[in-house]
């Protein structure tokens, strides 16, 4: 792609680095923002400054919040002793966007994968067995993208909380394997949760 400007080759070249968004894509974008105003450019580039020096995760789930403690874990009408295990935040909205669940999140920030060099050392599982230990969760559901490496991290979680006094199960295969949650329609995950089975019975 031919520019006429370096600094417009730039800034494409910057976006075109987002997940899903090609030269092309990033050219729009780009020239939107140029036929914008000075007041809603800086808007822009100050919510996405703010979005990096400010955003926290929480302290319990590892959830994306403004807060140390997000608003699901901090809520009283949340089921306490029901946990629902998943990969990232973009999981928790997908799942919440069902209105099927309303037990508390555990975000592992990402799945056990070799071949990328993610071990369990790099997610947050230690800090989901502490909390089990605690005593006050009766279940956790693993909820989990039906792919090798989620199935990788399911059997993994499975062995580190199977001796714990905790019912461990899956959301329903209604999600072909190799599919990931967030691209699930509502009434499939919806249903996938609300028809959780024991994890033993999966596998």
């Amino acid at each position: 792609m031919n520019f006429s400007s370096k600094l417009l080759e730039s800034a494409v070249n910057e976006f075109a680095k987002l997940p899903g968004v090609g030269q092309r894509t990033a050219l729009r974008l780009v020239l939107h923002l140029l036929n914008q105003s000075d007041v809603e450019v800086a808007q822009f580039t100050d919510s996405l400054n703010r979005l990096k020096q400010e955003i926290r995760f929480c302290e319990t789930c590892h959830n994306i919040s403004d807060q140390p403690i997000c608003e699901i874990c901090s809520s009283h009408k949340r089921d306490r002793g029901l946990i629902c295990v998943v990969e990232d935040t973009r999981d928790v909205m997908a799942i919440e966007n069902t209105a099927q669940f309303q037990g508390l999140y555990h975000v592992l920030g990402g799945l056990i994968s070799p071949m990328d060099g993610i071990g369990p050392s790099d997610l947050s599982i230690d800090d989901l067995v502490e909390r089990v230990q605690k005593g006050e969760v009766r279940e956790v559901v693993l909820a989990l993208s039906a792919t090798m490496e989620g199935d990788t991290t399911i059997f993994f979680l499975y062995k580190k909380l199977k001796d714990l006094p905790v019912q461990i199960s899956t959301i329903a295969r209604g999600i072909a394997f190799g599919g990931e949650l967030e691209y699930v329609d509502e009434i499939t995950l919806g249903r996938s949760i609300a028809t959780r089975v024991p994890y033993e019975s999966s596998i």
